[in-house]
């Protein structure tokens, strides 16, 4: 029997290696791991990889089931799976296994929960920002300009609106970012793509033709 360990958070800034230890504590020889949103398994490599390695008798371990998944409806799926497959699921905190059928009833409710919790959580965050636009102090996310790949996709060739409509920037923003360090952005911007040409300078002035001397008109003579 194997036991395989896995690991998630959400977010690249947030850290895996608390569960990563604990895995390895509890007897996880595989340790595999990813930074990828749980509310569905679009995009969960790493656990796709498990769940295809996982033979009769192995253990899938995790340290808390949200670590599974956020939706009951995916751990109910794993869980079936690994029944398939002949394995087992095992939960640190709190510990329970699906070996037995008390284990299989208790996942679905603490699966349950977890759900309800996140929705929750969801629920408080929209109520929070919604009372702040109430009052006007929510500014929202700082958009940041990908002010390099507005640069590379530029050099390419590719025109302001393109990469602005790609970007999902402003032309402004893509203007800003093309211009020299330090520098504004180019008066006249967003009149069309790609970088405004300078201002023609004026012509030279032709060197002055000499004058034409204009002969008097003719008198008529008297008759």
């Amino acid at each position: 029997m194997a036991r395989i360990g896995y690991a998630r958070v959400s977010t690249a800034d947030q850290d895996l290696t608390l569960q990563v230890e604990r895995l390895k504590a509890a007897g996880c020889t595989i340790v595999r791991s990813e930074k990828q949103s749980g509310k569905s398994m679009a995009g969960r490599d790493e656990l796709e990889t498990v769940l295809q390695f996982l033979r009769e008798g192995d253990e899938l371990v995790v340290v808390r089931l949200d670590r599974l998944g956020r939706s009951t409806r995916d751990v109910l799926n794993i869980v079936h799976d690994l029944d398939k497959a002949g394995a087992s699921l095992r939960v640190l905190d709190p510990e329970l296994t699906t070996s037995g059928d008390l284990g299989r009833i208790v996942v679905t409710v603490l699966g349950m929960v977890a759900e309800m919790e996140h929705r929750f959580i969801l629920e408080r965050q929209r109520a929070g920002i919604e009372a702040a636009k109430q009052r006007g102090i929510y500014k929202g996310r700082p958009r940041t300009a990908p002010n390099a790949e507005i640069r590379r996709r530029r050099a390419a060739g590719e025109g302001v609106t393109d990469i602005a409509r790609a970007l999902k920037v402003s032309r402004m923003t893509v203007y800003r970012a093309l211009a020299p360090e330090g520098g504004e952005a180019p008066a006249g911007a967003g009149a069309g793509d790609g970088a405004p040409a300078p201002a023609a300078a004026p012509p030279a002035a032709s060197p002055a033709s000499p004058a034409r001397t204009r002969r008097p008109p003719r008198r008529a003579s008297p008759a």
